[in-house]
């Protein structure tokens, strides 16, 4: 067969495998890790014939050998690791998956989940590694780096929503002023009847916004309990694994799945890499950051460490004015901040108290002082 005539039959089959897959032009070219899985290595290489099929080019790194799969033979899990790094690091892969992998600080994942109540896709940021050492910052990030895989894996204007828990006022807040400065973030509403942007355990389920914020440590238990628990959490059957790692200036294509995950999981993982380089994950990500740094990131926070600073400083005593009748409730303050909005309440001559309601923690006054204590609290950051 002439030169013409094998890129001719190599233009058709490129032709034949994109109708097939719905993937037109080179195929990306992704490693996998194949050792130190809990369901052996056979687990590993099934996911990667099962990827191969959906239009990937899988480089497998093991003992393992497969027709239609290259094979990089390698002695034990720690070689493997070794040359993984060094085919992303010279270009020889695109991206890799694998199941363990030490980020710096500043990068952390971005699970893609199925969640049970509609079979939604949602994106999880973060579940691995970890964007800032202060939780809010980190949080803060984790929705910029949401927003990113998400568009990368193809959604336009993916919604935003903030899981409850420790940090979710104040990053809402910070949030909400990085959208006013002009980024254009599109938040979620929860389904509950109170709505909002903070998300109770029902938007979980249901998969109410398209990237769910939070921790890394708490996301990490979410991707795992999205993925398994059809199979009692000893097989990861369902999703596309904990992500990239995704920072500024970061650009490795790195995806991390789990020693519990299943085939359909790895290989979820492995499409989910060809999608983000197929849409270029990278220049995404600079536009992304770009478009944060130009609506005041760097300003909300820096402001953010100085809060934390002024936190951290010795509490000044204030004493109680005298009890009132606390029949008005003013919610979305952070738990951590809860006894200090109290104190500058008292420290303005408002009688208040804290509690916690289904929603979370609230300060309790008097209902005629609610207009004037609401405006205390907006001024001290403790509310948006």
């Amino acid at each position: 067969m002439s030169n013409l005539e094998k890129t001719i039959a190599k233009a058709f089959l490129e032709m034949a495998e994109g109708l097939e897959t719905g993937s037109f032009g080179p195929k990306p070219r992704i490693a996998l890790t194949g050792m130190g899985s809990e369901h052996g290595e056979e687990n590993a290489m099934k996911a990667a014939v099962m990827a191969a099929a959906k239009g990937v080019d899988v480089v497998y790194i093991g003992s393992l050998e497969h027709e239609g799969i290259t094979t990089v033979h390698v002695a034990d899990d720690e070689e493997g690791h070794k040359k993984m790094e060094a085919m992303v690091d010279a270009g020889e892969v695109d991206g890799a998956v694998t199941m363990h992998f030490p980020f710096p600080i500043g990068v952390s994942t971005v699970g893609r989940v199925i969640t049970p109540a509609k079979g939604k896709e949602m994106f999880i940021a973060t579940t691995t590694g970890t964007s800032s050492t202060d939780r809010i910052e980190g949080m803060i990030k984790n929705a910029i780096y949401g927003v990113i895989a998400a568009k990368a894996a193809g959604v336009e204007e993916p919604t935003v929503g903030i899981l409850n828990v420790d940090g979710a006022r104040q990053t809402e807040t910070a949030l909400k002023q990085l959208a006013d400065g002009g980024y254009p973030l599109k938040w979620a509403t929860s389904n509950r009847a109170d709505g909002g942007s903070v998300m109770r355990g029902n938007d979980v389920l249901q998969g109410t916004p398209d990237v769910l914020v939070t921790d890394s440590l708490t996301g990490n238990v979410l991707v795992k309990m999205m993925s398994s628990f059809q199979t009692g959490g000893s097989f990861e059957a369902t999703g596309y694994g904990y992500g990239p790692g995704i920072g500024q200036g970061y650009e490795k294509l790195i995806m991390i799945v789990s020693r519990a995950s299943g085939a359909p999981v790895i290989a979820g993982a492995i499409e989910y890499a060809a999608t983000l380089v197929r849409n270029k994950i990278f220049e995404v990500s600079k536009a992304e950051f770009a478009a944060a740094e130009k609506a005041g990131l760097k300003a909300i926070l820096d402001a953010r460490k100085a809060a934390a600073a002024k936190s951290a400083a010795p509490a000044e005593e204030v004493k109680a004015p005298p009890k009132e009748v606390v029949n008005e409730e003013i919610p979305g303050i952070e738990v951590l901040d809860l006894d200090d909005a109290v104190a500058s309440l008292w420290k303005a001559g408002i009688y208040a108290e804290s509690g916690m309601g289904c929603t979370g923690p609230m300060v309790m006054i008097n209902a005629s002082k609610a207009e004037q204590a609401m405006e205390i609290l907006k001024k001290g950051g403790y509310i948006g």
